[in-house]
């Protein structure tokens, strides 16, 4: 099955981003879009390390959507600047942010949409930040694995229209949104999940005024700013919603729709709809806040005019009786 005008493609929007060359907090997009059927073959050939024996998943939901390994190219040598002196950004604009032993960085969406991973060292922890926009997760993980510091990239394949990476070593793919290794030598691995908020610009400035944002290396690389996924935000509103359901099979509530936001905490989720309709929820000893201030990446194809999709946090009660930022997935 594949897309047809005007919806657009996992294949066409990332062949887009490639050739143009969820805290863990993960608000995503409910989504399938169809790609190629994999290519063992290809695959073995790009990755002479991988064990393909050895999977968690069946090969055969991995799939090939016209790009390769690194195509989407991750960041491994990440540039920053203090917030404070940064203009190039709008202030509702969406970042990816962490703070560890003091150290407060944030990854904008500007660019995570154009690499996806970055390969960083926060207050001392090797991190492995990683955004998939097909379906808007943001999470960030600890990249130790068995004590040894591990370097990810980019398969270039999607599994349920989400990201598949891979560690340099052994060539293991990588789940992006579960952080487990499912494919190669170190399948069914985990990797440990850490607090994380994606949130504008503007709350990241206000509470973290000495924190650090990444910015180009080189401003010509990509264009950003400009994000290819815009419009998807609308597709429930603007097609026909029996042809999105088609598009996107899927097993959902009533009023739930493929293209849906929701905040995924473990196994459960709220819309955000229902969480800006209350403004609050509590739920199983956590709370749920949200706040307006936030463009979305999948509405203007000018990021600063994106539609306001508002801010999230998650907390739950911590030992001290006070709440603390909570790790979802």
């Amino acid at each position: 099955m594949t897309w047809c005008s005007p919806f657009p493609s996992a294949h066409s929007i990332r062949m887009a981003r490639s050739t143009a060359s969820v805290f863990l907090f993960a608000v995503a997009l409910l989504v399938w879009l169809p790609a190629a059927s994999a290519d063992l073959e290809l695959w073995k050939s790009e990755f002479p390390l991988t064990d393909f024996a050895r999977t968690q998943v069946p090969l055969s939901e991995i799939e090939d959507d016209g790009n390769y390994r690194d195509t989407i190219s991750p960041i491994d040598d990440p540039v920053f600047q203090p917030v404070t002196a940064l203009t190039a950004m709008g202030p509702l604009e969406p970042v990816l942010s962490l703070v560890i032993n003091g150290d407060a960085r944030a990854y904008p969406l500007r660019m995570l949409l154009w690499h996806e991973i970055v390969n960083d060292t926060v207050g001392g922890v090797p991190v492995l930040i990683s955004y998939c926009p097909l379906c808007n997760s943001g999470v960030v993980y600890d990249r130790r694995v068995d004590g040894q510091i591990v370097q990810f990239g980019n398969t270039g394949r999607i599994r349920h229209s989400n990201m598949v990476m891979y560690d340099h070593a052994t060539e293991s793919w990588w789940q992006q949104f579960t952080g487990e290794a499912i494919v190669g030598t170190r399948s069914g691995v985990l990797l440990r999940a850490l607090p994380a908020r994606l949130e504008s610009l503007a709350r990241f400035r206000e509470r973290a005024p000495d924190g650090q944002v990444m910015i180009p290396a080189d401003v010509m690389r990509q264009p950003y700013g400009e994000t290819p996924y815009f419009d998807m935000d609308s597709l429930w509103d603007t097609q026909s919603r029996t042809m999105v359901r088609e598009r996107y099979p899927s097993d959902l509530p009533d009023g739930i729709s493929p293209l849906t936001r929701v905040v995924a905490v473990g196994d459960r989720a709220w819309s955000v709809d229902f969480v800006r309709a209350r403004g609050r929820v509590e739920a199983d000893g956590l709370i749920l806040t949200w706040d307006a201030g936030q463009n979305s990446i999948h509405d203007s194809p000018w990021i600063p005019a994106g539609r306001d999709v508002g801010n999230i946090v998650v907390q739950k009660t911590g030992p001290d009786g006070g709440f603390a930022t909570f790790p979802m997935t």
